[in-house]
């Protein structure tokens, strides 16, 4: 089943060049089918790259998906034009009045503040918050999760002595679940982040891991109860985005240590091979799979 996307976004040339499966507004509307409804508080600095990458992802259910765009209203995106954003993209005060089967919200390259400095923080604890009686489940993605993982459980975030950059191996636990079908008992996720969430912290407040590396700690958690998913580390990447962040810092004169487990042999001259892309794929279609399965049809009831 085709993923839905605004008519005319750029992203549409990408994704039909990959053979994603897609639909515009105008057809959509044509069937006669409820799409899951998905809101996507996009907060990544290169928003096309992240469009791209999520949207091909959503594209693999045989659901229809619904993808609704969403930014700050009070933070404006230093690389993102303005008119690309008032085209494709909605605020909180555009969308209150309406109900989704789940939030997503990305990573943002704004880890090392503490969350009250974010300049959008505030703005993003009233989403969350307009969330629980308006969105079915939470999606969120590096710092993204550790920001839903602060607002509704009170979990902090702390530094790390260096960058953890690379692609490391997690484990999965002894007893998966649905949303982990299919996923070998390692599996590799990219990683590029400066702080962490610890697991006695996450264990503390009733919450599951559902993956974990010897080297790189928590990478994904679940709450029992809501059914909300944290992913802290980055499924969805390209093979080359940890080669552009590498090589945009090498550039700049930056003492960046070279990815973990990524280059081949470590030799930066040779491209990366992407490991991780079935394992992207069969997560957001688990997740798919899983919040369809949940979400009640009338969303309006959520508000009850």
């Amino acid at each position: 089943m085709p993923i839905k996307v605004p008519d005319n976004l750029p992203a549409l040339e990408t994704l039909a060049a990959e053979k994603v499966d897609i639909i515009t507004d105008n057809s959509a509307a044509r069937q006669d089918i409820r799409p899951l409804r998905l809101l996507f508080l996009n907060l990544m600095p290169k928003k096309r790259e992240t469009e791209i990458q999520f949207a091909r992802l959503f594209g693999s259910s045989p659901l229809q998906v619904e993808l609704l765009l969403m930014t700050t209203a009070s933070y404006t995106p230093k690389n993102t034009e303005p008119a690309y954003l008032r085209r494709f993209y909605r605020q909180l005060s555009d969308v209150e009045d309406e109900y989704f089967d789940a939030l997503i919200v990305t990573g943002a390259p704004i880890e090392t503040l503490p969350f009250d400095q974010v300049s959008y923080w505030p703005e993003l604890t009233k989403i969350m918050e307009w969330s629980r009686t308006h969105c079915f489940r939470r999606l969120g993605i590096c710092w993204g999760a550790q920001a839903l993982l602060n607002h509704f459980h009170q979990i902090e975030k702390y530094q790390l002595d260096s960058k953890l950059f690379g692609v490391y191996d997690h484990t999965l636990p002894e007893v998966p679940g649905r949303l982990l079908q299919g996923f070998t008992d390692n599996f590799p996720m990219p990683i590029s982040r400066y702080t962490y969430n610890s697991s006695e912290d996450i264990d503390a407040a009733g919450l599951e891991i559902l993956a974990r590396s010897e080297h790189a700690g928590v990478g994904m958690v679940r709450c029992p109860r809501s059914g909300d998913l944290f992913v802290l580390n980055h499924l969805e990447y390209d093979a080359d985005t940890l080669a552009a962040e590498y090589f945009r810092d090498k550039n700049e004169g930056l003492n960046t240590a070279i990815p973990a487990h990524y280059f081949p042999q470590d030799d930066d001259s040779r491209p990366a091979i992407n490991r991780w892309r079935p394992f992207a794929f069969l997560l957001i279609s688990n997740w798919l799979n899983d919040l369809y399965q949940d979400t009640p049809f009338d969303l309006t009831s959520l508000s009850d």
